[in-house]
């Protein structure tokens, strides 16, 4: 029973459209430069050849996520796209981005509209893209909530919730993030 349970694990840690710690069959390649390539080029919708996807990083529905150049998914970090079929819930991280450890990255959100059902049965929200613009940075910790679009060269700063879109050069922080600085 166990070594069949164990198959059936290898099994879907292979085949499953996600990665991260909880697929330890696959995850342990991603110490290695080569085999974690070799995964992501597989599983994601675009993986540039300059970038990186660190042991310890999570992401759902890697058929909905383009990683450019020049990006490293650093560990504690979840990119977690929308798993339903369609055009919407998807994350495009464009070249050069800079993403600190522990950022997360949502295209959707639970329901709560409902007062005489409980939240964990009301279902999700449509979701919506998430775009993050070449050359910016998203500090660590920081939280990119669904429908936003972050501006090329702009700084989201360290623990930041950005809930709405942001404009190129600038800096934003905060919770919920607002533009602080304009870079000139």
């Amino acid at each position: 029973m166990i070594l069949k349970d164990i198959l059936l694990k290898i099994k879907f840690d292979s085949s499953t459209d996600r990665i991260g710690p909880d697929c330890p069959f696959t995850h342990w390649r991603f110490y290695f430069k080569n085999s974690m390539r070799n995964i992501c080029k597989k599983k994601f919708a675009h993986f540039a050849n300059s970038a990186e996807f660190r042991a310890g990083a999570y992401a759902i529905s890697c058929s909905k996520i383009s990683i450019g150049e020049n990006v490293i998914i650093r560990p504690n970090t979840m990119l977690f796209a929308d798993p339903r079929k369609g055009d919407q819930g998807s994350i495009v991280i464009k070249d050069n981005v800079m993403i600190g450890s522990g950022v997360h990255i949502y295209v959707a959100n639970h329901r709560y509209d409902t007062k005489d059902k409980n939240i964990i049965n009301q279902g999700h929200c449509d979701a919506k893209n998430v775009v993050l613009e070449q050359g910016c940075w998203i500090g660590a910790n920081s939280i990119i909530l669904a429908g936003v679009i972050v501006g090329k060269n702009t700084v989201v700063g360290a623990g930041s919730v950005v809930t709405k879109n942001i404009p190129d050069f600038c800096v934003a922080v905060g919770n919920p993030a607002r533009v602080i600085k304009i870079i000139k």
